[in-house]
């Protein structure tokens, strides 16, 4: 894909201007659900905080300017009639600003410092730069002048004091905001703007290079995918030990240990060692029980809850999309890995006398409030046994490679065991369901995740597998999968995970279909994910009957899966040389 940074315009409503290892972004999102008149300095150390406000000023009269907001992969404008204000990110923490004909304030977002928030303003008698400090991120954020004129107010102010930087010139200006720990050497310019602003489009070309080499033609969407996810890649800091991608640089700024699976395996082909640290980032914080974390952001590793097991699946595709495997003692110590978070499940999750493992809430499988856990919340679930069950046969090929043939039967029979469990104590002959530890009360709801044992692609039984793909196809609307059936009582256009469409319910669900044998099934889903995605952009889910986004509009797992479901029709339509394309 030849790629044109310019071409790919998008709402910075919906999707926040930032860089690859940036702790912030540039957006008027300024907490969940809030979109800010002005755009904002947001900051993703310490959580999510709005630090400084930007506003365009009318240079003759002072006031706001009205202004139109123009983004693009590489640059952020603010135009108005004979005026604008041009930012780019000359590096992760630096944004290098120019003015013409357009002056700009810049104040603290929370207007009140106390002795714990807010942010306090000085000028530093060293450099003679500005520096905000924030109580919030722990970061101070340094306002370094370069060409034209600063006016100061409030300097060293305290309370409600009115604390601003105006930015302006006759003959234009240009200024450089940076984030920092503590101190820093005295800030001089690497170079002029435009080469600020070349350096930048060039590393976004590189990346976008590397993770979407498609055809316009076959993805459309691929360049703005590729943007989403690298804008939301953060460098290592607090506890993230590794290079990571936030779902979003809005408000849902973590890895989730399930959610990062999906970016592994986009930028597996293209990455692979960007893609080796997202799989494994969780996997850092595994705990003494085996267990991986709820989350992990720049400030805060959660336990209290769990993700879904999904990660043998994930490795299984991620060793077949890599172009290079790790190193054998990588992989031995991923085999170690994986194996205490099988043992998790089958130990810690599996009660006495019990064959199959249970989730404690719906938060812990992922679909936080779906149906399947309307009546209980401690339930044995069906996608649970299945996604253990790929688990443990990909522990048992991992064996195989580091040439443990005692371990690699072992957790084949354990696999097996598992499956006959869930086959004898969940199908009904119909359908699968599920029941809580210790009760033979076995319950039933018109939740998708209720079919997710697909995920077993050929390991199921014929017949199981195709009533599981017959119910499947009746979840499909016009734009997807809905997570509950459209026709259940239970049905929300707008209820999480009782009816919008996800990104990794969709690609689960592909991927069993297609080792089912049911590819024209596989293929429409395929097709019709990838065309919400064209028309709707990466919301974190969208409305199963119109296709509108939802939530969280830049999500990275949805644009990752848009990129990954994108290259595998790419792949398997694209003809060998010498032979025909393999289908639509």
């Amino acid at each position: 894909m030849t790629l044109n940074p310019e071409s790919h315009a998008f709402a910075i409503q919906e999707i926040p201007f930032s860089r690859q290892g940036s702790w912030f972004n540039i957006s008027p999102v300024t907490s969940q659900h809030t979109r800010a008149q002005d755009l904002h300095l947001v900051s993703h150390q310490n959580g999510m905080h709005a630090v400084l406000r930007l506003v365009p000023l009318d240079p003759v009269t002072g006031e706001r300017a009205e202004t139109v907001w123009k983004a693009t992969p590489t640059t952020l404008v603010w135009q108005a009639d004979g005026g604008r204000i041009s930012l780019v990110y000359e590096s992760a923490d630096t944004v290098r600003l120019r003015g013409e004909q357009l002056d700009l304030d810049i104040t603290p977002a929370d207007r009140e410092l106390t002795s714990f928030t807010g942010t306090y303003l000085y000028r530093d008698p060293v450099d003679g730069s500005h520096q905000f400090t924030s109580y919030e991120t722990g970061r101070r954020y340094r306002v370094t002048l370069l060409t034209g004129v600063v006016a100061a107010a409030g300097l060293e102010g305290l309370g409600g004091a009115d604390r601003r930087l105006v930015l302006s010139g006759p003959a234009g200006w240009e200024a450089v905001i940076e984030e920092i720990d503590s101190a820093r050497q005295p800030y001089t310019a690497p170079g002029a703007f435009a080469a600020a602003a070349a350096s930048h489009a060039e590393a976004f070309r590189d990346f976008a290079d590397a993770v979407a080499p498609l055809p316009a033609a076959k993805a459309p969407a691929a360049e703005l995918a590729a943007y989403v996810m690298w804008s939301a890649t953060v460098r290592p800091a607090g506890f993230l030990r590794r290079p990571a991608v936030l779902m979003s640089k809005h408000w849902m700024d973590k890895v989730w240990s399930w959610d990062h699976c999906f970016n592994a395996l986009a930028l597996a082909p293209g990455l692979p060692d960007l893609a080796w640290d997202q799989f494994q980032t969780p996997f850092d914080h595994q705990d003494e029980t085996g267990a991986l974390p709820d989350s992990v952001t720049h400030s805060e590793v959660l336990y209290n809850f769990v993700k879904p097991p999904i990660h043998g699946w994930t490795l299984r595709r991620l060793r077949e999309r890599l172009p290079r495997l790790p190193e054998p003692g990588e992989l031995a110590e991923t085999y170690r890995r994986l194996g205490r978070w099988t043992d998790f499940w089958l130990r810690a999750r599996t009660a006495p006398g019990q064959r199959l493992p249970h989730y404690q809430h719906g938060n812990d499988s992922g679909w936080d409030n779906a149906t399947t856990f309307d009546g209980r919340r401690v339930l044995i679930t069906a996608d649970l046994a299945a996604f253990l069950i790929l688990q443990l046969a990909e522990l048992a090929a991992l064996a195989a490679d580091v040439g443990d043939a005692e371990a690699a039967a072992r957790h084949r029979g354990t696999a097996d065991e598992l499956q006959d469990a869930l086959l004898e104590d969940l199908w009904s002959g119909d359908r699968f369901r599920s029941r809580a530890p210790r009760s033979p009360d076995a319950s039933a709801s018109r939740s998708l995740l209720d079919l997710m044992p697909i995920v077993l692609g050929e390991r199921l039984p014929r017949a199981v597998g195709d009533r599981l793909a017959e119910r499947i196809a009746s979840h499909l609307t016009p734009h997807g999968l809905a997570t509950e059936h459209i026709d259940s009582p239970h049905y929300e256009s707008d209820g999480y995970w009782r009816g919008p469409i996800w990104a990794p319910a969709t690609v689960l669900i592909e991927d069993g279909l297609r080792r089912t044998g049911h590819t024209d099934l596989a293929d429409d889903i395929s097709h019709r994910f990838r065309a919400l995605c064209e028309k709707s952009g990466f919301a974190e889910n969208f409305d199963a009957l119109t296709g509108e986004g939802l939530r969280d509009r830049a999500y990275t797992w949805t644009a990752s899966s848009y990129l990954l479901l994108a290259d595998d029709h790419h792949r398997r339509t694209s003809p060998a040389p010498g032979t025909s394309p393999a289908g639509p």
